[in-house]
């Protein structure tokens, strides 16, 4: 059974793998390319730096900037969906089943070992990117696009993306219908994981007179309010409290003139956020969701292979 699953999958696998093997090597050349140029431009400030790093590696920020959303899409619609959906479109698990192999031994055999591939190909995809990202210095919790594809996130994504393919094929029993299901569940997903995130804990609160004290370290902000001279927290400023620029908004000196104005008539800023102490705090919650709704997704699967046999 082992060596059939590999059989027809085996084109799958490959292109995965070797699509791993692919990324891995443009970390790789990246990687000690811009350790070199950060060791030569040592000189140049913090920031100036960063922007000379975006402008040299900006097609692989792009290629990398798509991977959280891309990758599990793939995993879902190219390995889940056509795993079931194609069986039953073509009629071949009537065969599968009229052989000596159990229809549970079948579905096992499938869902375990594809299962834990996939997992374990999200575990290299991550194992890269943590040595890769830190030649770059980015944000490693307050940038979710990165924070998805660092410690257990690409392998409890990968899983889910997976086991959510399989079981829309499963239920459907047409490949292309679940392919579609896959990119639209997905899409809600991240948006509402993401969302849902701000409540994995209670935020930490500081007031402060310049907000970049806060923004400029490596946090997720939560929400962001004032602090009146009353000592009142306020969503937003009285009208007419300062005077503002036309181009408040789009002209950074507008913008800090009027908030030195409140600043100096006692306003301060109130920054909540959570800080990077919580990485694995967020990354473990996740997991859990996205392991309990592969779960669910299997037994749904499950018991649809049962209703068909």
């Amino acid at each position: 059974m082992i060596w059939l699953t590999w059989r027809q999958h085996r084109g799958q696998l490959l292109v995965t793998f070797g699509l791993l093997a692919a990324l891995g090597l443009m970390f790789l050349v990246s990687g000690l390319e811009a350790a070199a140029f950060v060791a030569s431009n040592a000189g140049l400030a913090p920031g100036d730096l960063d922007a000379a790093l975006g402008a040299r590696y900006d097609a692989v920020y792009t290629v990398f900037g798509w991977l959280p959303i891309v990758a599990p899409a793939l995993i879902g619609a190219f390995w889940g969906a056509p795993l079931l959906g194609r069986e039953f479109e073509r009629g071949t698990h009537r065969l599968v089943w009229t052989q000596a192999v159990p229809v549970r031994r079948w579905l096992t055999v499938k869902l375990v070992g594809l299962g834990g591939l996939v997992a374990l190909a999200g575990l290299a995809m991550s194992a890269m990117v943590s040595v890769w990202r830190p030649r770059f210095r980015t944000d490693t919790f307050g940038n979710v696009g990165i924070f998805n594809m660092l410690g257990v996130e690409p392998a409890a994504w990968w899983l889910f993306a997976f086991m959510l393919g399989t079981a829309a094929g499963a239920v459907l029993r047409r490949t292309l219908a679940a392919m579609a299901v896959v990119v639209g569940v997905l899409a809600v997903m991240t948006f509402g994981l993401f969302t849902l995130s701000d409540h994995y804990a209670t935020p930490s609160r500081v007031v402060t007179a310049d907000q970049t004290t806060v923004t400029s370290q490596d946090v997720r902000l939560v929400e962001h309010a004032w602090l009146d001279p009353a000592g009142r927290e306020i969503a937003e400023t009285p009208p007419g409290a300062c005077p503002r620029g036309v181009d408040k908004g789009r002209n950074d000196s507008a913008r800090t003139a009027y908030e030195e104005c409140l600043i100096g008539k006692g306003y301060r800023h109130v920054v909540y956020f959570h800080g990077h102490d919580r990485f694995w705090r967020f990354q473990l919650i996740d997991a859990a969701i996205l392991l309990a709704g592969a779960a669910g997704l299997g037994l749904v699967t499950v018991r649809a292979v049962r209703r068909a046999s």
